[in-house]
């Protein structure tokens, strides 16, 4: 099935979304530009989600991408409930007490993040009291706590995201009169979801990272060309000190069972993640909570099974490491996004790519033919066709987009071939998902002048 190339982008521009940063008095005083995003499904439906929000009540801007497992209902709840409860932790004690007191007597709440979201991204209604309530009782906490100090961002991070799990943990063993309501919750926690989270404030940039998503700078050299840094590492079983801090949290018997085939008891990819109360609740609640359960739950497989030699839960932990980089004037944008990318590409491309889509300046690379016997007239092919590319130079108008064409569409010379990109968006729903997986994908552009 060949699709034209207006097909192929209605399908990659889909779900797209832009936002620039306002300016004042002709100045933009942020260290960021703005960001573009986009998603390109594999599972139907989709199972990763996004978010971008500016803090109101403090400074900075929070973006992330989240990429769930057995479904996306949980992946669905952090993306609404994450930036809130990080936004609550880095308040000032007085700000809290205003929105406690609000609240108390009925008054209207101060705004605490402004979204910046697609119209498909959207906020699950039936739930937001809940959720709400959830949220007043750590911020209630918090007022408590009060321990008169400046909160550190890392340190607000961290609490942010152990808090929202034991939430997600709780709502689910606590349950809930309304069965909609209560089988939201049980499929929230019985579901998973990785989490990558930027910080930008001013120049110092926080990530985030729960699971298996980047984040990745992009870095502009003296002679132009670019470069990649990672900020942030994947906790699977390819990272050696993940798989150490697993084997430190139980037994030494247990040794040979934490990590089978390269997951974490033999069944999940990620080390760490929200929601999976069947990696971090004992046998026990699982087998109460799923009994006085609605009926679904009772239907779904995945819910039943116990995973094999589950001896000393929790073997699944959502807390986030952290990493602080101060940003350089060379430091020209941050890219976020699920694995679904990186599995398909090397951050080193996607440091160039998105680069020189953000300057228009192609630094063209020696064609590489890599071993392949490539006539003459091939290799003129590929000069003109290469000639024609850069005339028609980036049509796309969103950097997340341009990225995802390359990530679906490039062939073995790295540039994009119509034909494969059109074989791939073409892959009926069943066939999709053994060839890629959801591509989420976040660009923020920095300011290099307020830098």
């Amino acid at each position: 099935f060949y699709l034209t190339p207006p097909q192929v982008n209605s399908i990659l521009k889909a779900n797209e979304y832009s936002f620039k940063v306002p300016e004042f008095d002709g100045k933009n005083v942020s260290s960021i530009l703005g960001f573009d995003s986009n998603q390109l499904p594999a599972n139907a439906p989709i199972e990763d989600r996004r978010s971008a929000a500016t803090c109101l009540q403090t400074r900075g801007m929070l973006l992330g991408v989240f990429d769930g497992h057995a479904g996306c209902a949980c992946a669905q709840a952090v993306s609404e409930r994450l930036f809130y409860y990080i936004a609550v932790s880095l308040l000032p004690h007085e700000t809290l007490l205003e929105i406690e007191n609000a609240v108390e007597s009925g008054r209207a709440l101060l705004p605490i993040l402004q979204w910046h979201k697609h119209p498909n991204d959207y906020f699950s209604k039936e739930a937001s009291k809940l959720y709400f309530n959830s949220l007043r009782t750590y911020w209630q906490e918090l007022i408590d706590l009060n321990s008169g100090e400046t909160t550190d961002v890392r340190e607000a991070l961290i609490n942010a995201f152990k808090r929202l799990d034991n939430d997600i943990s709780l709502e689910a063993q606590v349950g809930d009169p309304n069965s909609f309501l209560n089988y939201l919750v049980l499929r929230v926690a019985f579901s998973g979801a990785t989490a990558c989270v930027a910080h930008v404030d001013g120049v110092d940039l926080h990530i985030a990272n729960t699971g298996d998503s980047r984040a990745m700078l992009g870095v502009q050299e003296e002679d132009g060309s670019w470069s990649a840094v990672n900020l942030s590492y994947d906790h699977n079983a390819q990272n050696e000190h993940e798989v150490e801090r697993v084997k430190m949290e139980h037994p030494k018997s247990e040794e040979k069972s934490l990590v089978k085939q390269d997951r974490l008891l033999g069944l999940l990819m990620p080390f760490r993640a929200f929601g999976d109360v069947k990696f971090k609740w004992s046998i026990e609640l699982q087998k109460r909570v799923i009994e006085s359960g609605p009926d679904q739950l009772n239907d779904n497989e995945y819910t039943k099974f116990i995973p094999p030699n589950y001896h000393t839960p929790p073997y699944l932990t959502a807390e986030p490491e952290v990493i602080h980089h101060k940003l350089r004037p060379q430091d020209k944008f941050l890219v976020l996004a699920t694995d679904g990318l990186w599995e398909t590409m090397h951050r080193q491309d996607v440091a160039r790519i998105v680069g020189e889509y953000l300057t228009g300046v192609h630094h063209e690379q020696p064609i590489a033919v890599g071993g392949y016997k490539v006539t003459l007239g091939q290799m003129h092919g590929l000069l003109t066709e290469r000639r024609a590319r850069i005339s028609s130079v980036f049509e796309d108008q969103n950097a997340a987009t341009h990225l995802i064409r390359h990530a679906v569409g490039n062939n073995e010379f790295g540039t994009v071939d119509h034909e494969r990109l059109s074989k791939m968006l073409s892959l009926p729903e069943e066939l999709a998902r053994m060839y890629r997986d959801d591509i989420t994908i976040i660009v923020v552009q920095f300011n290099s002048h307020v830098i």
